[in-house]
This record gives structure tokens, C-alpha cells and sequence, in this order.
């Protein structure tokens, strides 16, 4: 009877401790400081992108970079709980851009408006000028979002490190090189 006491306790212990070590494993540190702004690198692909869509004819401008959390929960809010469309499937801390390391771009005409068009061809080489900056910014190291099996993000250009969210959000930063 008092060995049955003692395995059982043993066997509660055991539990216990099994899910303590899951639960430290796989909750992200409450510790670990985010990034405040776009990563250096991802800003040096992000200028050499703006210039060599200039040499073709094309102007884009950067509509969104580094983004807080706050921010990225807002926007996650949009067509669920808040007015408007859907603009993103994560919530903050599992966006890119939470880490610095994404940015989203959109056409920007002479007339000084801003377009999000994938079939504008406004240096009338007959390519569209959107295919043509994203075919720029993989040559750079981007990944584009267009590119995604679900949630297509035509906008989006990251670049990731090798680097999941997982690791992201437990600390793990790319080093800074140019390459």
C-alpha cells in the first residue's frame, strides 16, 4: 500500500514536471526585446530595390515596414471584429514584420497616386511593372508573398534568414551582413 502511495506521488511529480518543461519550451520569454525599426540589411535591399525599379521606369513607394505588435493585432482586428477588408492572417508577434524584416510596396504613378495594380504597365515595355519589381526584389534575396499557397500577399516582400517565427519570438536574430 505505501509503495502504491509512494509511485503514485512519484508518477503526480513527474507530471508536473513534464508540463513545467513543455510550457517553458514552448511559450515565448516574456524577456526577449523586439526590434524597434526595419533590419539593416532588409533597409539596404529595400533602397537597392526602389533604385532599380527606378532604372526601369518604375516608381514604388514602400507603404509599410517594421511594425509593432500593437499594430499588427490592429490590422489583424480589420474584417473580423473591426470595420473593412481582411488584410492579414496573423496576429502580432507572427508577422515579419514584427521582426523587421518585411516590407509591403505599392506602384506610385507620375500624378503622384498610389496603385496596387498587378497588370499596370506604366513604362510600356509590356510587362507589368508590379511583376517586374517583385522579379527585382527575388533577385535581391526577397520572398514575396504572391508566391504563398493560402493567403496570396501581393504586397509583401520579406526576408526571412532562415528564421521561423518560432525562433523569432524566442530571441533568435539574424546577423548583420551585406552580402
Amino acid at each position: 500500500m505505501k509503495f502504491t502511495k509512494f509511485l503514485s506521488l512519484i508518477l503526480i511529480i513527474l507530471t508536473i514536471a513534464i508540463v513545467l518543461f513543455l510550457f517553458k519550451l514552448f511559450r515565448a520569454p516574456s524577456d526577449i526585446q523586439t526590434p524597434t525599426q526595419l533590419h539593416p540589411v532588409v533597409e539596404n535591399y529595400q533602397d537597392e530595390l526602389i533604385e532599380q525599379a527606378k532604372a526601369k521606369g518604375i516608381d514604388i513607394i514602400i507603404t509599410d515596414d517594421f511594425r509593432t505588435i500593437e499594430v499588427q493585432d490592429s490590422l489583424y482586428k480589420r474584417g473580423r471584429t473591426t470595420e473593412g477588408n481582411i488584410v492579414t492572417n496573423v496576429k502580432g508577434g507572427n508577422s515579419y514584420h514584427n521582426y523587421g524584416l518585411a516590407i509591403d510596396f505599392a506602384l506610385k504613378l507620375n500624378n503622384g497616386d498610389v496603385i496596387w495594380d498587378l497588370s499596370y504597365d506604366g513604362n510600356n515595355n509590356g510587362e507589368a511593372d508590379w511583376m517586374e519589381v517583385v522579379e527585382i526584389a527575388k533577385e535581391l534575396g526577397f520572398e514575396w508573398g504572391g508566391d504563398w499557397k493560402s493567403f496570396k500577399d501581393y504586397p509583401h516582400l520579406q526576408m526571412d534568414f532562415g528564421l521561423s517565427i518560432w525562433e523569432l519570438k524566442r530571441g533568435k536574430r539574424p546577423e548583420i551582413s551585406y552580402e
